[in-house]
Parts: structure tokens; sequence; C-alpha cells
């Protein structure tokens, strides 16, 4: 059961995530803004990291970036919205290893996992 930390400005999204997420992961925790998601990364070390490209404070592309200078072997799965193509190339550019679009289906999300963090 991996560890994976939400980071996601919209409450509504966080508690789709951890429902979709729970059964199989273990939520170690939940922030709102790409600077919360930096800090939290370095104190919990997650297996990974389900962030949000557009977010308050530091986006998601930034955070992706530093957690990737500080650990280049952490895994970080980008959650877009439908039309945010080249926020997706700049996310792809900052290290991350997957993503997924929003709304978000089980399916597509455990398939996301799955080719990012092998069970």
């Amino acid at each position: 059961m991996s560890d994976v930390l939400i980071a996601d400005d919209s409450e509504f999204m966080r508690n789709l995530l951890r429902e979709i997420l729970e059964e199989d992961h273990n939520i170690v925790g939940e922030v709102e803004n790409g600077v919360e998601a930096v800090e939290t990364y370095k104190e919990q070390h997650p297996d990974l990291v389900m962030m949000d490209i557009v977010m308050p404070i530091r986006d998601g592309i930034e955070a992706t970036d530093e957690i990737k200078n500080s650990n280049p072997d952490a895994n970080v799965i980008m959650c877009t919205s439908v039309g945010q193509e080249e926020k997706m190339k700049e996310a792809v550019r900052a290290g991350a290893d997957g993503y997924i679009t929003k709304p978000f289906q089980k399916p597509s999300v455990m398939e996301a996992i799955e080719d990012v963090v092998p069970s």
C-alpha cells in the first residue's frame, strides 16, 4: 500500500481523490497549495503526490519542480482540467511522471498510478 499526498485547492477534488484512493492507498496528507505540498512532501516522503496544476501561492508546476529538484525519484501525477495542454507540457518539463484529467474516474486514476508506482 503506497503513501499518497493529495495537493488540490478544491476541497471537493481532494475528497473525491481520497474516496478513490483510500481503499488501496494510505493518504498521508491533503494540502491546498504548492507551498504546503512541498513542505508536506519533505516531512512525509510519500510514494506519490497527486498534484493539481492550478493552485494559489505556488502552482503545481512550481511545486513539482521543487520536489523533483530535492528528490529526482519522487513520483508526481498532475491533475489537470480539459484544455490545459500547455500547462501539461510545462508540468512534464518540470518532471511530472503522469497526469489525469478532471473529472476523475476511478479506473483512469488507478491506471495512472499503476503506470507510475507499480504495486
